[in-house]
């Protein structure tokens, strides 16, 4: 069973950073593909960005240029580095796995999902 744990939401005034971390179990993180969604209360998840298995990576327009994903394979873990926040980006961070590397923007995209860190950004 893969299993990830994200870490390292919180609150945050506008202008600021914040480091999220996403731990996955199992031997085979190298392989996955991964995404960062996010959900602000009465909307659905959207997408943040993602990051390859060879480290590539994409963004959403709304947080291209402020945040950065990567990963670091020996430690099965993947992060989203946000800067220079704003509130509209308080939401719910979750990390998520895709094990066929589908390369997807969409949820169902992807096989695992963490259990979601609370980030909220004050004006």
């Amino acid at each position: 069973q893969v299993q990830l744990t994200e870490s390292g939401g919180g609150l945050v005034q506008a202008g600021g950073s914040l480091r999220l971390s996403c731990t996955v179990s199992g031997r085979t993180f190298s392989n996955y593909h991964m995404g960062w969604f996010r959900q602000a209360p009465g909307k659905e998840r959207e997408f943040v960005g993602d990051v390859s298995a060879n480290g590539g990576t994409r963004y959403a327009d709304s947080v291209k240029g402020r945040f950065t994903i990567s990963r670091d394979n020996a430690k099965n873990t993947v992060y989203l580095q946000m800067n220079n926040v704003k509130p509209d980006d308080t939401a719910v961070y979750y990390c998520a796995a895709d094990r066929w590397r589908r390369f997807s923007i969409i949820t169902r995209g992807y096989d695992y999902w963490g259990q979601g860190t609370q980030v909220t950004v004050s004006s």
